[in-house]
């Protein structure tokens, strides 16, 4: 009897033993697949949140791209249209911006407000300065850019009109250096290209005291003649015709200068003539006109 209590209760033992094992297999059955379910779910889910995050990354930097490219799209159509404070208004809120299509861009509004008749002496000297440290950040974010290199050109040597003679001749080849890369980065930019034209005419021009100056500074100072002007003018309108009405002006103070009334008469003509956007067009115009009466008389 005792023999017989005694395996019963070891099968017992036995059995709830089983049972518990059993039991416990389930348990961790259960929770291998509950975690497998969970890791399956995670596996599913952190490429799919991160496709979507991505995805609006990506968008987001679409929208701000395109917001950029509207603004740079909405200051050329100001600058064509002659709207200088509007476009300066614009661009200014820009100033910060790290990217150099902006900041000459901006270079280029600022000098064009300082050029403005109504705008004060002092007003005009902080905004020449302003376009100068615009255009040499730009120039500095991307030196790759032509239009970088061609209003540091010009923004340089507005700023030496402030600096004295002295300074500005001083300048005279950096500002060709920085032209002639702009004409190497794009051959098709009759506003360099006119500019070059503009440097040579400005050496051939010189006065003796200024040469003088010249040939202090440098051991081989900076000639050009009209000719050399002359022929950058007429490639700058051979690039793009009629793009400039200041490219016509000095086509026809060329001509002056090289004593050929006939074709200094024509270029002053369409000078004249040419329509009326800008206050630069405005002053070219007054220039021609009192150019032609000269001539006529």
């Amino acid at each position: 009897m005792a023999s017989a209590s005694l395996c019963g209760a070891f099968r017992r033992l036995v059995s709830r033993t089983v049972k518990m094992r059993r039991m416990n297999e389930r348990i961790w059955t259960d929770r291998l697949r509950t975690s497998s379910r969970t890791a399956s779910v995670l596996v599913a889910v952190t490429p799919l949140s991160f496709l979507i995050y991505d995805r609006l990354t990506r968008f987001a930097s679409v929208c701000a791209l395109e917001s950029a490219e509207e603004v740079l799209e909405q200051a050329d159509y100001l600058y064509s249209c002659g709207e200088t404070e509007k476009l300066h208004q614009l661009l200014v809120k820009h100033k910060d911006s790290e990217e150099a299509e902006f900041l000459w861009r901006l270079a280029r509004a600022s000098r064009d407000l300082a050029l403005l008749s109504r705008i004060s002496a002092e007003e005009k000297r902080r905004l020449t300065y302003e376009a100068f440290d615009f255009a040499s950040k730009a120039l500095e974010k991307n030196r790759s850019s032509f239009a970088a290199h061609k209003w540091f050109a010009i923004c340089l040597s507005d700023v030496g009109d402030y600096e004295g003679i002295k300074v500005k001749i001083g300048n005279s080849y950096i500002i060709r250096e920085h032209l002639e890369r702009a004409i190497e980065l794009n051959a098709k930019d009759a506003t360099s290209i006119h500019i070059l034209g503009y440097w040579c005419f400005a050496f051939a021009e010189l006065p003796w005291y200024q040469r003088k100056v010249a040939a202090v500074i440098f051991a081989s100072p900076p000639t050009a003649t009209y000719e050399d002007a002359l022929a950058f003018f007429l490639k700058a309108e051979e690039v793009e015709p009629n793009f400039y009405s200041k490219n016509l002006l000095m086509l026809g103070k060329t001509y002056v200068m090289l004593r050929d009334v006939q074709r200094a008469a024509l270029w002053l003509t369409r000078a004249r003539d040419y329509p009326a956007v800008t206050e630069e067009d405005k002053q070219v115009h007054k220039e021609a006109l009192e150019l032609l009466k000269k001539l006529s008389g």
